[in-house]
């Protein structure tokens, strides 16, 4: 004679109690951080897209904005054909390379503004890349870029290191000691291809709002997996010990 089975009350035991006790405001919390930050994405792109779409100005009036991130300027004036760096560990199609670096002196703001000149591919290490410079007075339309993010600016124990100079983020006034220049604590970057620029397909945001929104939907379904487990292991009825055969 099979073993009667006891009518199902809730009793999911404490151990399983306390790790649901545990892990479902965990799971919950991390689902509404990620949808936090989709929204900020959102915030952000939406005020990129309004800076770009504004009409140019000048470095002079640019700098002088609360927040000139992301505003178009014209830029007038020479390249310094010395002091360049090389943004490593940059990929475009799979393929390795680095983006072009180099100070740019702005006439008519008198300001030594670090300019990214696109990408260029490195495929062979052994063999430094050829970095031509265009000579004479410079018409370029560019934009302000928001400040990198804090990385690890490559230093080297001598000053009389070869140009152009290797490094892993963009540090501006450890680049200004470099070089010996009072730099312009904005950076630019190229915005239409003229003799001065390299590839411009500038990469969007590293994530965008709906990453941020799979990541927390992803989050939710653990924390609902996790309840229905609970409740699942809480009603299973047990079979009556003292049932005989």
């Amino acid at each position: 004679m099979s073993a009667a089975v006891m009518p199902a009350r809730f009793r999911p035991g404490w151990l399983l109690s306390l790790w649901v006790l545990a892990f479902m405001p965990l799971l919950i919390g991390l689902g509404w951080w990620q949808l936090e930050r989709a929204e900020e994405k959102r915030s952000m792109q939406a005020e990129i897209d309004r800076a770009e779409s504004a009409v140019p100005i000048s470095l002079h009036n640019a700098i002088r904005l609360s927040d000139p991130a992301w505003r178009p300027v014209h830029l007038e004036g020479r390249f310094d054909t010395r002091h360049i760096w090389l943004l490593d560990n940059r990929i475009r199609d799979g393929r390795a390379g680095v983006e072009v670096l180099q100070i740019f002196h702005d006439l008519p703001s008198g300001e030594r503004i670090l300019v990214n000149r696109g990408w260029l591919a490195w495929p062979d290490r052994r063999i430094a890349p050829q970095i031509e410079t265009p000579p004479g007075v410079q018409r370029l339309d560019a934009q302000i870029v928001a400040p990198s993010e804090a990385g690890l600016f490559q230093r080297n124990g001598h000053t009389a290191q070869a140009w152009p100079r290797l490094t892993t983020s963009v540090a501006l006034q450890e680049m200004a000691e470099q070089a010996d220049i009072n730099l312009s604590p904005h950076m630019a970057r190229l915005r239409s291809g003229d003799k001065a620029a390299f590839t411009l397909d500038w990469p969007a945001l590293p994530m965008t709002a709906s990453k941020h929104t799979g990541y927390a939907v992803q989050w939710f379904a653990l924390a609902l997996a996790l309840l229905i487990l609970f409740i699942w292991a809480g009603f299973r009825p047990e079979p009556d010990g003292d049932a005989r055969h």
